[in-house]
């Protein structure tokens, strides 16, 4: 079986689907790899790398896709009028794609994939599952954009983050708020903590509060009985009463106008990011302030908020909105995700019964980890999210 690693062509898109380290354990596995020429090179990774780990280089995307039988991408195919080049046209039918396809804000790709005859699957949609931690996109790309994001706070701040005693006086810690503690608001407590910041965080559900103070940072929240059964069975917060939502707002704008860096994570899947940080709450922020939107991609948890860029309110608050974090780290960004897709090969993997030199990646379609990333099949929309794009397609 042929796997094809093409080179990313979305704007802004710095990482690579395999690694060196991936190819060489691809190809252990009996399966043939063909790279693109510079694909990796946004992740500091050249053709002779790949070439001494066992893959061919193509010149093209074209001579990379041809014939292939799984096609490893990082962010979904361009489609005919999105770029100078037709992606989706030069892959196979009945070849596998595996890629973070969001799938949500791209609907009529989902249907193109049918339509192209191309089984696709959303590796963000990986199921949060014991046996699939170490195939969870989500998490190793959102463990560095919580990293990235402290480091790029850092660096739009005037000021230091640990605490500075000199003879020229006293430089006073850095106050950083994080707002939602998911893997990637975790790494930023860890991360702004071991450059000496005074950390605070902030989440809906109870059960995170023993792990901010874990990482050395104060829990924010308003602590009542209804706060404390804020969670179901299933580790999902619940909807907290219009009294209990005024107290908690009114506790973090407090909290805010202290903080020298707040950073916001939260994201709803298939939904608009909600706003966690006013206009309001920035204009009572001290002027050099810094605020990190690693939702801004899905409408911002911050009011003012814009896509790609570093915005400067009047009363000299920075927020920044820089897109798609993984790739401001590309190198390591690369090498995690190149590590959840060959997990994944491996463990769909089995032996050519023909030759037993050769391997062969195998689908079980009733498989939990299959079903739950499973966008098309055999021409056909299969996931249950897209049943309006399933009728989308049989009527054309």
């Amino acid at each position: 079986m042929k796997i094809a690693i093409p080179r990313e062509r979305r704007a802004g898109e710095n990482r690579v689907a395999a690694s060196p380290e991936t190819v060489k354990k691809i190809k252990g596995l009996g399966l043939d790899v063909v790279v693109e020429a510079g694909a990796g090179l946004g992740s500091n990774l050249p053709d002779r790398v790949y070439q001494d780990a066992g893959a061919e280089i193509a010149p093209d995307a074209a001579s990379a896709l041809a014939d292939a039988d799984i096609v490893l991408k990082v962010q979904r195919p361009l489609l005919a009028g999105e770029g100078d080049l037709d992606e989706l046209a030069l892959i196979k039918r009945g070849a596998l794609l595996f890629a973070i396809l969001n799938p949500y804000n791209s609907r009529d790709h989902v249907a193109a994939y049918a339509a192209a005859g191309v089984n696709a699957f959303a590796m963000e949609f990986m199921p949060r599952i014991t046996r699939a931690q170490v195939m969870d996109v989500l998490s190793s790309q959102a463990n560095l954009a919580g990293y990235k994001a402290v480091v790029d706070a850092a660096s739009e701040y005037g000021r230091a983050y640990p605490m500075m005693m000199t003879a020229a006086g006293t430089v006073p810690p850095a106050r950083a708020f994080i707002m939602g503690v998911g893997v990637a608001g975790l790494q930023a407590i860890a991360t702004a903590k071991r450059l000496g910041a005074i950390v605070s965080a902030t989440d809906v559900r109870p059960a995170v509060k023993e792990q901010v103070q874990s990482l050395g940072g104060s829990f924010v929240a308003v602590e009542n009985e209804e706060f404390k059964q804020a969670e179901t069975a299933g580790g999902y917060a619940k909807e907290m009463s219009d009294d209990y939502k005024r107290q908690q707002a009114a506790l973090v704008a407090e909290h805010i106008k202290k903080q020298d860096i707040v950073i916001t994570t939260a994201l709803i899947p298939g939904r608009k990011a909600p706003i966690l940080v006013t206009r309001e709450h920035v204009a009572s922020m001290k002027p050099g302030s810094v605020l990190i939107d690693l939702a801004v991609e899905q409408g911002g948890n911050v009011e003012g908020s814009e896509l790609g860029k570093v915005v400067t309110t009047e009363n000299g608050v920075k927020i920044v909105g820089h897109a798609n974090y993984p790739s401001r780290i590309a190198e390591s960004a690369s090498l995690l995700y190149a590590k959840n897709l060959l997990a994944l090969l491996q463990s769909l993997h089995d032996k050519d019964p023909e030759d037993s030199k050769k391997g062969r990646v195998t689908l079980n379609w009733d498989d939990e980890i299959v079903k739950a990333i499973a966008l098309t099949r055999d021409g056909q929309v299969v996931h249950p999210a897209f049943a309006d794009t399933v009728r989308e397609v049989q009527t054309v």
